[in-house]
């Protein structure tokens, strides 16, 4: 290395060699293999099926980790069985809330009934922004065609114009049917979609559905029918969207965020705790709490601003979804 760094034009000095192990395997015993490997009989298992079925007819040719070595050299190490093989899924399409009506999650959750593997079906959407619970039903099936008449009624009542919103959910049936892709083309809303069986991409209605579901008031025994269903999950939204204080928005309510009267009552606040320094100043080692509002959150952002967001903030903002 020395002599490397006095001098850098001659470069690497070292001696190149390639070292053959003396135990490895000679051109007509690796062209064994790969006929084997490639055989009609093999040809669709892996080297960890086909070494030990060898084995049981008194046949040794190399080892499981040889197979795969000698398979990888001459790329075919790949997928050798009929179904589709596994693809590499990129992270969704982050996105960015200011302000309410702008991004809006949902998803579907079951509630029990009183017969034994059937349920009723909670179709829930909510305003990221705000965390206000902006639309909900509760029906005996799941169908991409009741999900577009309650996003049809929400885009109604919330006033939404086209491009507006910006409408995130999984993978299931009932996010992906032609019917509610053809009625979100017609409304103007545009669809944004998690990974498959990735639960963490959509974690706001994640998050919202662990609160409904371990509320004190939610019965221990299951729903007698559809009305008594509707009747506990009109109860839920309405404590959750206007006596609910969520700790990811300062603790205002979903309503009073999403209404713009937050800003407002966290002032209040800020005096408050000011006043309260200033009487006792002696009880105070530092600043006030941060009554500040939050102004932006993200869903599935990209890793510098996840970085950058991942302190005290970003745990709100991220993870504390309901």
């Amino acid at each position: 290395m020395q002599r490397w760094q006095r001098d850098p034009l001659r470069g690497d000095q070292r001696p190149i060699r390639v070292q053959t192990p003396k135990n490895t395997l000679s051109p007509l015993e690796r062209e064994r293999l790969l006929s084997i490997a490639n055989s009609a009989e093999f040809g669709h298992l892996s080297p960890s099926q086909i070494v030990p079925q060898l084995a049981d007819r008194g046949q040794y040719h190399a080892s499981e980790s040889t197979f795969y070595r000698v398979l990888k050299a001459e790329n075919q190490l790949k997928h050798r069985r009929t179904e589709r093989p596994s693809q590499a899924r990129g992270k969704p399409r982050a996105l960015t809330a200011n302000g309410p009506d702008q991004l809006f999650s949902w998803d579907i959750t079951y509630l029990p009934t009183r017969v034994r593997g059937l349920y009723f079906y909670l179709y829930l959407f909510m305003d990221i922004f705000s965390r206000k619970v902006v639309g909900w039903q509760v029906y005996e099936t799941e169908s991409s065609e009741l999900a577009g008449e309650v996003v049809r009624d929400i885009c109604q009542r919330e006033h939404i114009a086209p491009n507006q919103v910006i409408l995130h959910s999984d993978n299931g049936s009932p996010m992906k049917g032609a019917t509610m892709l053809a009625t979100l083309q017609t409304l103007g809303v545009m669809p944004s979609f998690s990974r498959p069986a990735v639960s963490n991409d959509n974690p706001y209605s994640e998050s919202l559905f662990k609160t409904l579901k371990y509320r004190p008031s939610y019965p221990r025994r299951p729903f007698e029918n559809l009305l008594t269903a509707r009747q506990w999950v009109n109860t839920f939204v309405h404590w959750y969207n206007h006596e609910h204080r969520h700790s990811a928005i300062r603790f205002v309510t979903p309503a009073e965020r999403h209404a713009g009267l937050d800003s407002a009552l966290l002032g209040k606040r800020v005096a408050l705790y000011e006043a309260a320094k200033e009487r006792h100043p002696e009880r105070w080692s530092g600043v006030t709490r941060n009554w500040q509002p939050v102004s932006v959150v993200y869903l599935n952002p990209d890793q510098h601003v996840a970085d950058k967001i991942g302190g005290k903030e970003g745990c709100l903002v991220l993870k504390n979804a309901a």
